[in-house]
């Protein structure tokens, strides 16, 4: 049979494939930009017949009425490896719950949990070629593994998807049943950074020497990064996210990919989220290979590439050198996702360096981000073992194999001038640094 004839023997529409689903079943569904919008869109019109179906979703870029209406509580639960915002909302009515995870075994460890077992998988890829393979095109960090283990999976056709190359093409065969929906793309605009976002990307790239190969997170503090990198040679880049300032950084001349000592010559990433640029970039580029999470995440494969430069953002770091990213307080914000597993294994990487980037103080100066200790609740995202460099505006905190003394001096000194008396007073008075002196700053 022709791979034409297979797609028309698979295709049905997206009410017929929603139909599919039955009550107490687990629907596993692609992340980001690669969420299937026609399937997560219909699921809310089924709720009357559905009762405790439950979504593993990871980073939703949409609001879906499914998981945020409140008369679907009885219908559909969520569990999610990385809140955005409507989930933060929808949290404290208890129709959802962040699953802890390093990103590498995201995949692994769910259906370890759940004994190998996923009833559904919904996810999105480009219409098939004559040979009949499609590419998965912006995501491989969970969609494979969770194909694999799903009983029944469902694929929506997307002709606006890029073709990415690497580990990301699926036959026609290996798929129950297909749907269409040709919408435009879910683009992430980059927001112009701040002044003192600037400021922190100015302080990181100096730490970023000709050769390098780079991590770098989401968010506004690694996009202004780039804008102090146009005078380096020869970059990589082993990502767990494309951005749209790698695009930048290639176009400028500045990544090669040459000096890299795996997967030399190629971008690698596990999964893509910007504006039309970046997918435009991603496009049939024999240059850019979309690897799985579980490769790309690694720390021990991560940590074979040279001078590997991981760049992840937190929320709160303490004396301690205990970073938290992912919560504020008991309130949950986001989640793990790469962050310790690209910052251990940038420290295993020959020259490498886990940077944790963060603005001195929140809410608009009111308080101080580096803290004697964690707010009650936080989640701890990288431990005080594993800490590397800190970064904020006002300069480069060096914690590594450094005793808590020293490392309360080096965070002290990169605080906002407005509360460094009062975090090394308060040092002291708990015991966590009994004596303390800090020159210019009188206690």
């Amino acid at each position: 049979m022709s791979a034409r004839a297979i797609y028309a023997d698979k295709f049905i529409s997206i009410p017929e494939a929603v139909a599919k689903v039955q009550s107490h079943q687990t629907i596993g569904v692609a992340i980001a930009a690669s969420e299937p919008f026609g399937l997560l869109t219909e699921l809310a019109k089924h709720k009357e017949r559905l009762q405790g179906v439950h979504t593993w979703v990871c980073l939703p870029m949409r609001a879906y009425d499914y998981a945020i209406q409140p008369e679907m509580e009885n219908s559909f639960f969520v569990e999610n490896w990385f809140y955005g915002g409507a989930d933060r909302k929808v949290h404290p009515q208890g129709r959802t719950s962040y699953i802890p995870n390093n990103l590498h075994r995201a995949a692994a460890d769910k259906l370890y949990a759940s004994k190998g077992k996923l009833n559904v998988f919904w996810g999105t890829a480009t219409p098939p070629d004559e040979r009949g393979f499609m590419s998965l095109s912006l995501s491989l960090v969970v969609e494979k593994e969770l194909m694999r283990a799903a009983d029944l999976v469902v694929l929506e056709i997307n002709e606006n998807l890029p073709w990415t190359l690497g580990d990301t093409q699926v036959h026609i065969s290996e798929v129950d049943y297909l749907v269409e929906n040709h919408i435009p793309l879910f683009e992430l605009p980059s927001v112009p950074p701040s002044d003192t976002e600037k400021l922190i990307g100015e302080h990181i790239a100096a730490l970023i020497e000709d050769g390098s190969t780079l991590q770098l997170g989401i968010g506004g503090i690694p996009n202004a990064i780039t804008a102090f990198l146009k005078d380096r040679r020869d970059l990589g880049i082993h990502t767990e996210m494309f951005n749209d300032g790698m695009v930048d950084l290639y176009e400028a001349g500045v990544v090669t990919n040459a000096r890299k000592s795996i997967f030399k010559g190629k971008m690698v990433g596990a999964f893509a989220l910007g504006t039309q640029k970046l997918y435009d970039f991603l496009n049939n580029n024999i240059g850019v290979e979309m690897q799985q999470g579980r490769m790309t995440n690694d720390p021990y494969v991560i940590g074979q590439n040279y001078k590997l430069i991981s760049v992840n953002t937190a929320l709160q770091v303490d004396i301690l050198g205990q970073v938290c990213s992912q919560s504020i307080g008991y309130r949950h914000f986001s989640g793990t996702g790469g962050q310790l597993d690209t910052h251990r294994g940038a420290q295993l990487s020959k020259g490498g360096r886990g940077i944790i980037a963060l603005r001195s103080t929140a809410k608009d100066g009111e308080i101080s981000t580096i803290v004697p200790y964690l707010s009650p609740g936080a989640e701890v995202t990288v431990p005080s073992q594993c800490v590397d460099t800190i970064v904020t505006e006002f300069g480069v905190a060096e914690l590594r194999g450094r005793s808590v003394q020293e490392r309360t001096r080096a965070l002290i000194s990169i605080a906002h001038p407005d509360f460094r008396e009062t975090l090394a007073a308060e040092v002291q008075k708990l015991g966590i640094v009994p004596r303390l002196f800090m020159p210019g700053i009188d206690l």
